[in-house]
């Protein structure tokens, strides 16, 4: 079979619909099947193209038996509706033209969160009479007001009706999360067209490790407890709350604070930072995906957090499953739902409310002081972690693009 993949993001890009569908493809690979990816140069999330790459019109290259065709975009950074509307669209037009020229696909699939992608891929598809499978991220656009990157408006309404639209005429949608699903039933899409594939962790490449001696000691973090959040930083994940956490807690010589990313509110960051004059947090940015093992190594603590919205009682963020994998006990401050459900079920970390930094640092500091608790809850989470296998949750899928292509 062969699979035609359209996505906005993908390696060298590190963020977790890159990771996601480099992973499923390559066990589609693995299995047998031919993978073809349409994407862009990859410049997420400061809008630059990465060392090695350029906008070209059109570039081909093999990774891991994975054939990738990038094609140019009008390059943005991860801030600013308007722009990114400008970057959206110019990927699904170059996305679409390049997809012609890709011999003899048996299924198109294109992923959000942003639906201008899907869009490319469900009209590829019909040109090309071949069903067209739309992988659900997010629930777009209510997750743009959700943030406060925009008020409703006339423009929210019509991407309402392309959301639709979309849902529609997809042949079968997958869903990250079984929240999602129950949404777009609400809504009037069938349940019988919509699958649920989670988010999971590559376990030959995450596990347990010790902590790295030459980072740890480059960034003074020796006999330190650390309390890391790693991972995109957007608006949507209130970062500001973390940093006054480290603002309560910095009488406290032997807690540490880590951020490694990068994102819109990256800079948010580290002006709070510098303003409060904070030196129990060190700002690493983002990070190369291969180095990634070594940096959740210097975390004793994970720490996964989201506005109090309630958009995003839907959402899983796909660093619980590293921190898992990794056998880091987390400290989750999300808006009650799927995800702190499943941390919940693990017995491997702590739910907090959303926006809450006293609780937040009551918490930590309580972690930082109870190394058996710590020990428990990292048992707990590589138990966990075994569920939520990549390769098992890449299969799942597989098994779904086979249904609908024997259709």
């Amino acid at each position: 079979m062969h699979i035609l993949f359209l996505t906005d993001n993908f390696p060298p890009e590190g963020n977790a619909p890159a990771t996601r569908t480099y992973e499923h493809a390559r066990e589609w690979v693995r299995a047998g099947h031919h993978v073809t990816i349409i994407t862009g140069a990859p410049n997420f999330p400061e809008g630059k193209v990465y060392p090695g790459y350029k906008n070209r019109f059109y570039s081909k290259e093999m990774l891991d038996g994975i054939e990738v065709r990038r094609v140019i975009t009008y390059i943005t950074a991860n801030e600013g509706f308007a722009k990114r509307i400008l970057d959206y669209m110019s990927f699904m037009l170059s996305g679409f033209f390049a997809g012609l020229f890709v011999r003899k696909p048996d299924v198109v699939i294109a992923t959000s969160p942003q639906f201008f992608c899907a869009v490319g891929g469900w009209f590829l598809s019909a040109v090309r009479f071949k069903p067209f499978i739309f992988e659900l991220r997010d629930i777009w656009p209510a997750s743009i007001t959700a943030v406060g990157a925009m008020k409703p408006s006339m423009t929210i309404r019509m991407l309402e009706r392309l959301e639709m639209f979309l849902y529609r005429r997809a042949d079968k949608i997958v869903a990250v999360t079984h929240a999602f699903k129950a949404e777009l039933v609400s809504r009037g899409v069938p349940e019988d067209k919509i699958s649920v594939v989670l988010n999971g962790v590559d376990l030959s490449q995450y596990e347990p490790l010790p902590r790295d001696i030459e980072l740890s000691q480059q960034y003074g973090l020796e006999d330190k407890f650390v309390a890391a959040y790693i991972g995109t930083h957007g608006l949507a994940h209130a970062l500001e709350t973390i940093v006054e956490a480290a603002d309560l807690l910095k009488h406290r010589d032997d807690i540490h604070f880590l951020f490694a990313g990068g994102g819109a509110a990256s800079d948010v960051v580290k002006e709070l930072v510098a303003q409060k004059q904070l030196s129990n947090i060190t700002v690493l940015g983002r990070q190369d995906k291969r180095s990634m093992p070594r940096i959740w190594s210097l975390a004793d603590l994970s720490v996964v957090h989201l506005r109090n919205a309630e958009l995003f009682r839907s959402v899983i963020p796909s660093k619980i499953f590293e921190s898992f994998a990794m056998g880091l006990p987390i400290l989750i401050g999300v808006p009650e739902g799927e995800a702190t459900e499943i941390v919940r079920q693990s017995g491997a970390g702590i739910v907090i409310p959303p926006e809450n930094a006293v609780v937040m640092a009551a918490e930590i500091q309580g972690l930082a002081d109870g190394p058996e608790l710590c020990s428990q809850l990292r048992d707990k989470g590589v138990a966990a972690a075994v569920e939520y296998d990549r390769a098992t949750l890449a299969n799942d899928m597989l098994g779904v693009i086979q249904s609908v292509a024997a259709d």
